[in-house]
């Protein structure tokens, strides 16, 4: 019996995908030291309880909806206003989850966690 070619791809895919997982969640910060602060803790246990990964990606996993979140701290004119106008009134795509001041500064701490462990790739 011969497998067809759009079989032969998916599991391709998913066996790359999986490679891909392991490599993420076992070897991509081994030797790093990163220590995640209570108050990041507690803004990644919101980041799960909304289900953000519905819509953006940490370390390239996650929903094409909203954008990449591992390194979005350090990109240009980003900073804790920046987030917090987007947490505290949602956008066109993002919807206001009524977050207190405290839980929006949770979660953005959860965030310059994120992009503290992200290994940058230099611009050319």
């Amino acid at each position: 019996m011969q497998l067809s070619l759009k079989f032969k791809v998916l599991i391709t895919l998913f066996i790359l995908f999986s490679l891909y997982t392991a490599f993420v969640y076992t070897k991509a910060t081994a030797g790093a030291t990163f220590t995640m602060n209570d108050d990041a803790y507690k803004g990644k246990m919101l980041y799960q309880k909304f289900n953000c990964t519905a819509c953006h990606q940490l370390y390239g996993l996650g929903g094409y909806l909203g954008p990449e979140l591992t390194s979005a701290y350090t990109q240009k004119a980003q900073n804790d206003a920046y987030f917090s106008a987007i947490l505290k009134n949602g956008t066109v795509r993002m919807p206001d989850f009524n977050l207190s001041d405290n839980e929006v500064k949770q979660v953005i701490e959860y965030l310059k966690y994120i992009d503290q462990t992200s290994k940058q790739i230099p611009a050319y």
